[in-house]
């Protein structure tokens, strides 16, 4: 099959569906992969790059779109891109096809199937597709860099010749991808880092990347936000009213706020009212990533950056992922290639679509002159409840005793059997074998007694260095194979010659063992 990818025709928008690295593996599944010229400048990809990766370059959209099978892009397909496709075509791209029903109906009419990035199933097998997720990290991150670009201050603290600078606070709304990303970047930049989610399951995820898990005096449990797709759910009035109490009580105190709480499909909530932003110290930045369903904060202006009466600088872009250009493509390039390559099952150029698979179907949203959005939930197998385990008995001192006495009889009749059994079969053999083997029988025979009681109680954790070293130690036996070594009889000799080489096994191969196991115990 052909892949092409198109430029994209959004204002300002910098990304490329598909990038040079990508394209080497898409050619690896065996695709032969066009590009529109130019598609990739924006991003730092000329048409030399992907020349030298083995794409051919096409100069326009309409000679991209004639020559390949699958189109592919990163914003929404205009009508016009639409509109030159024809029947059985493939279209991978976001779609956001909740809010885009007469392009579902242009899709239908034209018989393109319609693959949506943005529909991809948020289940563990499809996170290496998830571009949603991919753009939502880059998103937080570039958050940090955009509010520490508009703070007149240092974001960690120091101590210098001439004053103590105190660190940034930062409070994180939203503990999603972006959240975390953005959690991640602040701290990494030395700030105090607070955040807050309605999930509270997320509390131990911030803490652990050193932020402060912002907790609300609220008895009733807030609900899963797994129910919604990995989403937090929407929360209930009396919720909501304590959430806003606590953002006033915090508001004063902020230096910069990260607001990222966005359900695809949905308008954001408001969580960031005027009276919050009036409250925050002039200088102070907030960088709304909801900005394009209408903003978390309530003064949220989108694609433009405002400063407010009392000085608060807030951040409305809407293109944070595109403004990482490069990384963004590499991202979503990796995304696509993942999805092609359940795509390609035998890696040999077919497309097989299968709609039964849950991740392609999840993700296609028009197919063979039909809309098949909304996609049914995916078949995901659900875990046995385990069964709960038993506490062990507490047991009296009387019962410990009986058990210990009775464990000391069982081991006991054990030992008497083994010496008896053990010598009546050394009578037996004395009776038919020469007094020089038994000599040596018996100090074998009480060797392994030895031996076995000496490991048998060792953790199983020590056996391999115990076991090293007494095998090293026990090839003494080297010395008794190269003295027969000068036998005249040529099976002696050989039998000898066996004997030294693996006792000489032995001997390395334990020391250099136990060496390792001791090497891990030792800081470099």
């Amino acid at each position: 099959m052909k892949i092409g990818a198109l430029k994209e025709s959004y204002e300002g928008e910098a990304r490329v569906a598909v990038t040079p690295a990508s394209a080497a593996h898409l050619q690896k599944l065996g695709h032969e992969v066009f590009v529109e010229s130019g598609a990739g400048v924006r991003a730092g990809f000329s048409n030399e790059d992907y020349e030298k990766a083995g794409v051919t370059v096409a100069r326009t959209a309409a000679e991209v779109i004639g020559a390949v099978d699958i189109v592919a892009k990163v914003r929404q397909p205009s009508d016009g891109e639409i509109g030159q496709m024809r029947e059985g075509q493939t279209l991978i791209s976001f779609f956001y096809p909740a809010q885009s029903p007469e392009l579902l109906e242009k899709a239908k009419e034209q018989g393109i199937t319609a693959i949506a990035m943005d529909m991809v199933p948020r289940i563990s097998r499809a996170q290496k597709m998830d571009a949603l997720s991919s753009m939502a990290n880059i998103a937080g991150y570039r958050s940090v860099i955009e509010a520490a670009n508009n703070f007149g201050r240092f974001f960690t603290g120091q101590v210098t010749a001439a004053g103590k600078v105190p660190p940034a606070k930062i409070l994180v709304v939203g503990a999603g991808v972006a959240g975390l990303a953005a959690i991640g970047t602040a701290t990494s930049l030395g700030a105090q880092v607070f955040a807050f989610d309605v999930r509270p399951e997320v509390a131990e995820q911030i803490e652990s990347m050193g932020a402060e898990f912002v907790y609300l005096d609220f008895e009733e449990q807030a609900q899963d936000g797994a129910a919604t797709g990995g989403y937090a759910a929407p929360s209930s009035p009396e919720f909501r009213e304590k959430q806003l109490e606590k953002f006033r009580e915090l508001a004063p105190q902020m230096d910069v706020v990260i607001t990222t709480a966005l359900i695809p499909g949905r308008d954001a909530p408001v969580l960031w009212t005027k009276d919050m932003v009036e409250a925050m110290k002039p200088g102070s930045v907030i960088v709304d990533l909801a900005a394009e369903k209408g903003g978390n904060c309530e003064l949220t202006v989108p694609d433009e950056r405002t400063v407010t009466e009392n000085g608060v600088i807030i951040v409305g872009y809407t293109d944070f992922a595109s403004r990482m250009g490069a990384q963004a493509s590499e991202l979503y390039g990796n995304n696509i290639r993942h999805f092609m390559t359940d795509l390609t099952p035998s890696k040999d150029g077919v497309i097989v679509h299968d709609m039964e698979d849950d991740v392609i179907r999840g993700a296609t949203v028009t197919h063979d002159h039909d809309i098949t959005f909304p996609p049914p939930p995916p078949k995901i197998a659900a875990i046995a409840a385990q069964k709960p385990k038993e506490k062990p008995k507490q047991l009296t001192p009387e019962e410990k005793r009986a058990q210990e006495i009775a464990a000391f009889k069982a081991e006991t009749r054990s030992q008497v059997g083994l010496l008896a059994g053990g010598g009546i079969l050394l009578l037996l053999i004395g009776f038919l074998a020469p007094a020089s083997f038994m000599a040596h029988f018996i100090v074998f025979v009480l060797a392994c007694f030895v031996g076995f009681k000496v490991i048998w109680n060792v953790a199983h954790s020590l056996h391999t260095p115990l076991m090293a070293i007494t095998n090293a130690i026990s090839s003494i036996i080297i010395l008794g194979a190269l003295m027969q070594i000068g036998s005249g009889s040529a099976w002696v000799l050989i039998l000898a010659t066996l004997a030294v080489l693996m006792a000489g096994i032995n001997i390395f191969g334990g020391f250099l063992v136990t060496r390792r196991m001791l090497a891990m115990f030792q800081k470099s």
